[in-house]
């Protein structure tokens, strides 16, 4: 197959490899894979060109009717995970509902974008959320060294400007990591070794595709 759309995959964690240099390099460990549930086309009802790809099982009891007929229509079994990737209408052509997806796809080397959900932080202030400074800790200043500062004016707008950066519910944002290079890729257990660190926990949700930019 010559099309590559890309693999959903479950973060295992992180390690250590020896390159060909002999360097020591961090890797995170990917179980990837998947299956073709749905093909859209341009020309079809959808009137644009994806794949949604299906990873991981689903307990039956745990399947809505719902989805339960979206599987069956595609004659594959219940899927915990969906995700779609877009693509040419030309390469989704190539593609059909049922197809296994490996990480045979990639090979070492291979510049990636991982996407995922980054972990959750929780409310944080704006020193760890957006990297403010801090005040003086001198002359006098009291009660008021991690504090945000000014957010608006009186007369002029008004009102607090839109996107202010101010205290708040930190992580647990859909986060792509660009350019990031596949070093190793094992194809009898599933799994790709991608070198330095990708978004999310521990057995959290990622999704791999050919790097956008900067091939």
């Amino acid at each position: 197959m010559n099309t590559n759309p890309g693999l959903v995959g479950r973060k295992i964690g992180m390690t250590q490899l020896f390159d060909d240099k002999g360097e020591l390099v961090p890797v995170s460990v990917v179980e990837a894979g998947g299956t073709v549930v749905q093909v859209k086309r341009v020309g079809g009802p959808d009137k644009y060109a994806a794949v949604q790809v299906g990873f991981g099982p689903r307990k039956k009891s745990r399947t809505t009717k719902a989805q339960a007929g979206h599987f069956a229509k595609a004659s594959v079994e219940p899927l915990h995970d969906l995700v779609e990737l877009r693509l040419s209408d030309e390469e989704a052509g190539k593609l059909q509902p049922g197809q296994k997806l490996t990480v045979d796809l990639f090979k070492p080397q291979d510049v990636v974008d991982v996407i995922g959900t980054s972990k959750g932080r929780g409310f944080s202030g704006v020193m760890k959320r957006h990297h403010f400074k801090g005040f003086i800790r001198s002359h006098g200043t009291h009660e008021y060294f991690r504090h945000g500062g000014s957010i608006g004016t009186r007369l002029t707008p008004g009102h607090v400007k839109k996107n202010q950066k101010m205290p708040g519910h930190m992580g647990q944002e859909r986060v792509t990591m660009q350019n990031l290079r596949i070093v190793k890729v094992d194809p009898e257990n599933g799994l790709l070794y991608i070198r330095g660190g990708i978004p999310g926990s521990k057995n959290g949700i990622v999704t791999i595709r050919m790097a956008r930019k900067g091939q």
